[in-house]
């Protein structure tokens, strides 16, 4: 059975300084809190809050990681579409024709794939040294 929830009725007013509330604030926002006044309530009373840390080099792997899926992706639909196309030529100078067009959009491929292999070792080799 659930417990009912108790209404918040009662105030408490404190002062700070500047320091004092960039201080506060500051731990607030690496907490999983979801606000100032639960990180308080959480603090004056002794409860565990959880404090979460980001890591730099994580973050922006993340972000050049998902730039790059993001290419591959298009550069995936744009050969869908190349090879839809294949299976529509019935003549072997066409087909020849389409292979030397379409050897830039392999190249291109094969030079994102190797991006990810680098960057993906980069972190690695950043994980190793902690």
């Amino acid at each position: 059975m659930k417990e009912p929830k108790k209404v918040r009725s009662r105030w408490l007013n404190i002062r700070l300084n500047e320091d004092e509330e960039n201080k506060i604030k500051k731990f607030y926002y690496h907490s999983t809190c979801n606000s100032l006044g639960e990180y308080a309530r959480d603090v004056l009373q002794k409860d565990p809050v959880n404090i979460f840390y980001r890591n730099q080099s994580a973050d922006e792997f993340l972000t050049e990681m998902i730039q790059l899926k993001h290419e591959l992706n298009a550069i995936g639909n744009d050969f869908n579409q190349v090879v839809h196309k294949l299976h529509t030529l019935d003549h072997i100078g066409d087909i020849k024709a389409w292979a030397i067009h379409n050897e830039s959009g392999k190249n291109l491929f094969m030079k994102k794939v190797d991006e990810i292999l680098e960057k993906a070792n980069q972190i690695y080799e950043l994980w190793l040294q902690k």
